[in-house]
This record gives C-alpha cells, structure tokens and sequence, in this order.
C-alpha cells in the first residue's frame, strides 16, 4: 500500500513538472539584433517610391546655372565623398562616416568634369533648425579646407543667369582654370572676351533652355534622404501604410 502511494505522488510529481515546463514564460528576443523574418518584410512594410531630387527652388538655381554656363557639367545631390578624397593613410571609411550623409545641391564642372564651383540652395538661416545649421557648417569647412569655392543662394533670393554667370566665373578663374585680368581696383575678373564666350553660348541655347522657365514649382514628396536623421522609428505593420496599386 505504502508503495503504491509513492508511485502515484511520483507520477503527481512528474505531471506538475511536465505543466510548469510547458506554461513558463518565454525569453524576450535579445533587442538590437532584428530577426531575419523581419528583416525579409522590410520592402513588403515599407514600400520604396521614386521621388523628385530636386526642389522647387534647387531646380530654379539649376535652370539659372545652366543658362549662365551652358558649356559646363552640372550635377545635382552629388555626394561630397564621390568628388572629394583624402590620403589613403587615412581610414576611408572614417572619412565617409563623416561625410557620407553630404550632398552638394549643384555640382559645376568643366568639360573634364572637374569641380570649379558648389551652389547650396539654403533657407534664410533664421528658419533653419539647429542641426541642419551644424550639418551646413560643416559642409562649407570640407569646401573650404578643399578649397572649392562654395556659393550660397538663398531660396527667395536666386540670382539671374547674368549675375550667376559673372559670379561662377570668378570663382573659377580664383582657382586658376582661367586666365585672370587685373583691374584698376586690384580685383580679379575674368577676361572680357571669356565673358562674352559665354554669352553668346547662353544667346545661341537660349530656345532650348526656354523650357526651364516652364518649370512645374510643385514641391517633391518627402523623402528620409533630405531630412534631418529626426524621424522616430516606425513600426513595420503599421496600418496607416497602403499597397500601392498593382502594375497592369
């Protein structure tokens, strides 16, 4: 009898250990490490779009540079680390961790596609925040110690072709890749007949660089690339998301 009441309190005893293994709580996945189903939902969950590079007020100052220098290279969002290169003693991937997330708005080049001059379309700074003033401090230092010539043109205050043209100019020949006159006053400028080069190229692509004066002012949709790193992480099910419509 007494072994019986033993084998059944055994049996009890196994039972309970059976149900607390299978009811104890499960360990919470180790966190900074996404697992592979998640990383696999990524394109699913947030669907890329194509979006505009250039905004209302960055395509005006490209249209302007464009007619100013119509027999130069113009690049737009470029970034730094794809013209700019340091000693290879140097760690390059601390260089591009430092300069990775830099984009020049407008590139200009010679024929050869050498950097002559950077045009930034700002905001007035007094409308920028605090981090995209640091972000453009220190774009205009990896210019200057390149010795780039940096111009900054205002959104409401874009210059006209003649103007732009005149300023370009000079920067380009301050980096010697035209020969330099000297005035009266001691300045620099580019000679007359450059200058009137020039013009004639502007006057001669006038008809085709019309169709910039027609261009569309609507504001590209947002995109992660222009902004400020200040977005907050976004769940990857959210519900507000939609499919976009299947392609026919």
């Amino acid at each position: 009898m007494q072994q019986a009441v033993l084998i059944v309190l055994a049996l009890a005893a196994v039972a309970l250990f059976t149900w607390w293994w299978t009811h104890r709580p499960q360990p919470a996945a180790p966190r900074g490490k996404p697992r592979r189903t998640e990383a696999l939902d990524t394109l699913m969950a947030w669907t890329p779009q194509p979006t505009r590079i250039l905004t209302a007020a960055e395509r005006q100052a490209y249209g302007v540079v464009r007619k100013a220098l119509p027999d130069h290279l113009v690049f737009a969002q470029v970034p730094l680390a794809r013209f700019l290169k340091v000693p290879t003693r140097h760690s390059y991937a601390e260089w591009l961790r430092r300069v990775g997330q830099l984009c020049a708005d407008l590139v200009v080049c010679d024929g050869d596609s050498q950097v002559v001059a950077i045009v930034e379309v700002r905001q007035p700074t007094e409308l920028e925040s605090e981090r995209t003033r640091k972000r453009h401090a220190r774009m205009d230092r990896v210019l200057d110690a390149a010795g780039i010539p940096l111009h900054v043109w205002f959104e409401n205050k874009i210059p006209s072709s003649t103007a732009a043209r005149d300023e370009l100019l000079h920067g380009e020949a301050a980096l010697g890749l035209l020969p330099q006159a000297s005035s009266a006053t001691g300045t620099s400028r580019p000679p007359a007949d450059v200058v009137a080069a020039h013009e004639r190229a502007a006057d001669d692509l006038a008809a085709r660089d019309a169709a910039y004066d027609a261009i569309d002012f609507e504001e590209p949709p947002s995109s992660t690339w222009f902004d400020d790193l200040d977005s907050a992480p976004m769940p990857l099910g959210s519900s507000g998301a939609k499919a976009p419509p299947p392609r026919r």
